[in-house]
C-alpha cells in the first residue's frame, strides 16, 4: 500500500482513518503481550500498537519479532490513546495506530549506538554517519540548512541575480591556502586544482555582462582543520556590477534577514558598521562579539613613566599597555587569575597584571610602583567600580590585541555577560589591503590581491603598502565571521601594481593571472561582491554559539580533523595502474628510503 501519511503528522483529526505509515523502529516495548512500537521517520515519532485482540495476530507476531532500526510498513486505524496515556512530549502523543498489517521492509543489525544516547564519541558518529543522521537533531539541522538555502535562492532571484555554476577544475593561482591537485590524464604532467573559491570566475562573469551572479558554491582548501573548518565547505557566493560598497552591504543585509527569518530568527537592517581600526582598538579583534561590553582601554600614556618596569620598558620599546575592566570580577580567585595568566600566555603575552577595585580601596602587587594619582586615573579611565577587577597586558600591539581580545570573550562567557538569545550583526570595514609577512619580510594580502584600494591610498600603494586601506568588508555575527568581500580591482594596471607590491613582477603576473588581466583589458565594469560561509550561518541558525561553531553538525557527510571520511574509509591509496595513467608515482616515506 502507498504511504498515506508521515509518522509525525498524524493528529486527532485523523482518528477513524485507515492509514499506511512507513519508517524505522525507534523502540519496542512488550506490555503483557501487547507490543508497542515507536515508528520514526523524518517528521517524528508515532506509536504503533500490535494487539492480537484489537488488531491481527499476524501483525502482532511480526511486531514481536521486530527490533530497533527495522524498517516497517504499517497499515492500521488511527485511534485516540486512552485517558491519561497521552504523551505531551511528542506532537503525535494523543493518537496511536492499531496495526492491522505489518510488513518488514528491511531487517537491521543492532545499531552501534542508541539514537537517544547523548554521549556518542565523534569518531563513532562519523564512522556510522548514516545512522547518526537518523537522530532527530541531525534531521532538524538538515531541514534548517535546506530552508536557509531556499530562502537565499529566493531572495537573490528576486533581486535579479542569476545562479551560475563555475568550474570545479581550475588553473592553479596563489590564493592563500594550499590547493587540492587533480592530475590531467590527457595532458600528462599537468594538473588542475579544485577551487578555493570562485573568486576569479565570478569576476570574469562580471566582465561577461552577467551583471549579478550567485551560487551556493563548493570551496575546497587543503589546510589544517578544526571544528569550524572543513576541506570542503559551501559559501553563498555573489558578485554585482556597477555598484559601490553601500549597495552591496544593503543587499547582503536583506539576504541575511531572509535567511535568518527562514529559521525563525528575527533580525533587522541596517546593520551597524565599524572600521577595522576601531574594532581592533575597542575589542582586539576584527570579528568582535558586541553582545557585551568589557572593551579594551589603552593606558599607555598614563604608565609610560612609572616605576613598574614591565609597563615602562614595553612602552619605551614601541609597545602598549591595555586593559579590560571585568565587572563583578572580584569573584575571581587568585587561582582564577593564575589560570587567566596562563591563558594569555598561550597567545604570546608574557603575563597578566591586575588591580582589584574594592569598597575600601585598591588591591594589587603592582600598586607600590604606581603613584596614587596614576592609580586613580587608571580606575577612572577604565570605569572601575567596587567589585571589578582590572586586567592588563603589556606587549607589542598585535599581541596585546590578540591576548586581551580572546580573554575578553572567555570572561564574557565564563561570567555570564553574554546574552545567548541575542543576534548582533556587524559590518567591519576598511581593512588594510596588506599585512607584514613574517616569513619573507615583505607584505602579503590580508584577504586577497583583487581588492580595490581606497582612492586616496593609490598614491602611496608602493611607498607605504602597510598603510593602504582597501574597500574590504567582513560580516560578523556574535563574534564569528560569516563572510568577507570587497570592491574588486577592474583596472589591469592597478592590478599589476598590487601584484608587484606582493613580489610578483609583470612576467610572473601575466603567467599566473594573465587570463584575468586579459579580461580586464577588454573592458570590465566596476564590481564587487562577497562570499558568505553558509555552513557557519546554518550552525548559528541551529543554535550553536558563535565561538564554538562546529560545522560538522550541519554538513551531511563531513571529514574528521585529520581530513578522513571514516564512513567511506578515505582517502585511500591508488593502485599503480591508475597512477601510471596520469604519469605519477608515490614517493616512499622518508624513514622507508
Amino acid at each position: 500500500m502507498r504511504r498515506t501519511h508521515k509518522c509525525g503528522l498524524l493528529r486527532p483529526e485523523h482518528v477513524g482513518q485507515t492509514v499506511c505509515v512507513k519508517g524505522w523502529v525507534n523502540s519496542r516495548r512488550d506490555h503483557g503481550g501487547v507490543i508497542f512500537l515507536d515508528l520514526r521517520d523524518r517528521t517524528g515519532l508515532l506509536q504503533i500498537v500490535a494487539d492480537p485482540e484489537r488488531g491481527t495476530p499476524e501483525a502482532h507476531a511480526i511486531a514481536d519479532g521486530s527490533r530497533a532500526e527495522y524498517v516497517l510498513d504499517v497499515v492500521g486505524e488511527v485511534v485516540m490513546r486512552g485517558e491519561g496515556l497521552e504523551n505531551p512530549r511528542i506532537p503525535t502523543g494523543q493518537v496511536e495506530i492499531i496495526a492491522k498489517t505489518i510488513t518488514v521492509l528491511c531487517r537491521a543489525e543492532h545499531p552501534p549506538f542508541e539514537l537517544d544516547d547523548e554521549v556518542i564519541g565523534l569518531e563513532q558518529r562519523m564512522r556510522y554517519r548514516f545512522i547518526d543522521l537518523r537522530r532527530p537533531e541531525m534531521q532538524r539541522n538538515l531541514q534548517i540548512r535546506h530552508t536557509a538555502a531556499q530562502a537565499a535562492r529566493a531572495y537573490l532571484s528576486s533581486q535579479e541575480f542569476l545562479e551560475i555554476e563555475t568550474p570545479l577544475l581550475l588553473k592553479a593561482t596563489p590564493e592563500g591556502a594550499r590547493d587540492f591537485l587533480v592530475p590531467c590524464r590527457l595532458v600528462p604532467g599537468t594538473f588542475y586544482v579544485l577551487p578555493q573559491s570562485p573568486q576569479l570566475m565570478k569576476q570574469t562573469l562580471m566582465a561577461s555582462g552577467c551583471d549579478r551572479y550567485f551560487q551556493l558554491a563548493r570551496c575546497l582548501r587543503d589546510e589544517d582543520l578544526r571544528a569550524d573548518r572543513q576541506p570542503e565547505h559551501t559559501q553563498i557566493d555573489l558578485e554585482m556590477s556597477f555598484v559601490e560598497q553601500d549597495e552591496i552591504l544593503e543587499t547582503i543585509e536583506g539576504l541575511m534577514v531572509e535567511v535568518f527569518g527562514s529559521a525563525g530568527r528575527t533580525i533587522a537592517g541596517p546593520f551597524p558598521r565599524m572600521t577595522y581600526a576601531e574594532s581592533m582598538r575597542r575589542y582586539g579583534s576584527d570579528k568582535p562579539d558586541t553582545r557585551f561590553g568589557v572593551e579594551l582601554t589603552d593606558i599607555s600614556d598614563l604608565v609610560a613613566d612609572v616605576d613598574f618596569q614591565v609597563f615602562r620598558n614595553v612602552i619605551a620599546g614601541g609597545g602598549q599597555v591595555k586593559g579590560i575592566c571585568v565587572p563583578a570580577g572580584g569573584n575571581l580567585s587568585r587561582k582564577d587569575l593564575d589560570d587567566l595568566t596562563s591563558f594569555v600566555r598561550d597567545f604570546g603575552a608574557k603575563g597578566l597584571a591586575w588591580i582589584a577595585v574594592e569598597e575600601d580601596g585598591l588591591r594589587s602587587v603592582i600598586l607600590k610602583f604606581l603613584p596614587e594619582a596614576i592609580q586613580q586615573a587608571i580606575v577612572e579611565r577604565m570605569g572601575g567600580k567596587p567589585g571589578d577587577v582590572l586586567l592588563f597586558v603589556a606587549d607589542k600591539p598585535s599581541v596585546v590585541a590578540d591576548a586581551l581580545g580572546r580573554l575578553r570573550v572567555k570572561l564574557g562567557h565564563q561570567l555570564g555577560l553574554v546574552d545567548k538569545d541575542r543576534i548582533d550583526m556587524l559590518w567591519v570595514t576598511d581593512f588594510p589591503l596588506f599585512e607584514a609577512d613574517p616569513n619573507t619580510g615583505g607584505v602579503t594580502p590580508m584577504h586577497h590581491p583583487f581588492s580595490m584600494p581606497n582612492p586616496e591610498c593609490l598614491e602611496t600603494l608602493e611607498s607605504d603598502p602597510l598603510g593602504v586601506v582597501a574597500q574590504l568588508y567582513d560580516l560578523v555575527c556574535n563574534g564569528a565571521e560569516l563572510g568577507s568581500g570587497s570592491i574588486r580591482i577592474h583596472d589591469p594596471e592597478i592590478q599589476l601594481r598590487v601584484l608587484k607590491v606582493i613580489g610578483m613582477d609583470r612576467e610572473e603576473a601575466e603567467e599566473k593571472f594573465g587570463f584575468l588581466l586579459e579580461v580586464f583589458r577588454y573592458g570590465a565594469p566596476p564590481h564587487g561582491g562577497v562570499g558568505l560561509g553558509f555552513d557557519r550561518i546554518v550552525a548559528i541558525l541551529c543554535g550553536q554559539e558563535a565561538k564554538d561553531v562546529d560545522i560538522r553538525e550541519v554538513i551531511a557527510f563531513p571529514k574528521t580533523s585529520t581530513g578522513r571520511d571514516l564512513m567511506l574509509g578515505c582517502p585511500t591509496a591508488i593502485d599503480a595502474a591508475q597512477l601510471a595513467e596520469v604519469k605519477l608515482a608515490v614517493l616512499p616515506e622518508e624513514d622507508e628510503v
